[in-house]
Parts: C-alpha cells; structure tokens; sequence
C-alpha cells in the first residue's frame, strides 16, 4: 500500500461486528485493541514491513508499550476509522498515535512504542536503510507537535 499523500499514512477503516458488542450494549475494549492492531499492521504494510520482509529478513515489530484512552462508546455496525501517525522513531524503534473515530466522534486513542526485533536471536535490531528511509519520510516535521495526548502516564 502507498500513502494517500507526502508524509500521510493510509486510514484504517472496518466496521463494528456482532460479535464485538458486550453485555452493556456497546464494543468491549478488547475490540478497540483488535481495531488498533489492523490499524498498526497497515502502518507495518506502509512502511514495507509486510510478509515478504518478515520472511525474508526474519524481523518483524514487537509492541512493548501501549496506552489507551477509551472515550465514547460505539455499538453494533458503526464504520470506524483509525487515523494513524508516527510520532518518532530511532534506529530500532517505532513511536505510533493510532485515533479512533466513529463518524465524526474520536472513541479511542492508543499510543504505542514498537521494537525492531530479530526472531531468531529474539533481540531489538536496527531498520534496514530501505525501511528508515520510509518511516524517515513519515516522520513530523520539524516542530511540529505529537498529538497533546501523547507521552502520558496513567494517572488515578
């Protein structure tokens, strides 16, 4: 898949299955987690991670950290979409913001850090040039700010 534009990652879109909805009517969070998790393999897809690279380096990404704001429900049927940006990234990491909307309302937000990993040694290892350079040209420009929701704690 390419982007739709310079630097804009391709939208993730899917609907709210039966199955999906709990006991108070409205998608359970352990959907939310799926819906985000498509929308991080298109990300991978995006920026040449597909299968062909997983099979032919033996590398894939590794979530190690995820935080998620549930904000509205959502039920049976709804068209979700999830706009996805990256909001850093180093040699062997990959910083994500996923934004999860039904229609015009934002449900959800997940950010969540992703390792570069080897699945052989089962060790963090750097992109190839090809994939930096790729995530290179997705990356913010220069000042401009991650979303306000980003790089928080959990807080009681």
């Amino acid at each position: 898949m390419s982007a739709l534009a310079a630097g804009t990652l391709q939208e993730y879109r899917c609907r709210v299955q039966p199955e999906w909805i709990d006991y108070n009517g409205h998608m359970s969070e352990a959907f939310y987690v799926l819906v985000f998790g498509y929308a991080t393999d298109q990300v991978m897809e995006q920026l040449g991670l597909d299968d062909e690279y997983r099979r032919s380096s033996g590398c894939s990404l590794y979530t190690v950290e995820a935080h998620i704001r549930y904000l509205a429900e959502t039920g049976v049927d709804a068209e979700l979409s999830v706009v996805s940006r990256i909001v850093g990234a180093g040699a062997k990491k990959l910083h994500l913001a996923h934004e999860m909307r039904s229609g015009e309302t934002l449900i959800a937000t997940e950010e969540l850090l992703a390792l570069h990993v080897d699945q052989q040694s089962g060790r963090s290892t750097a992109f190839t040039p090809s994939v930096m350079d790729t995530i290179t040209g997705f990356l913010p420009a220069q000042g401009e700010p991650a979303p306000e929701w980003t790089g928080r704690k959990v807080s009681s």
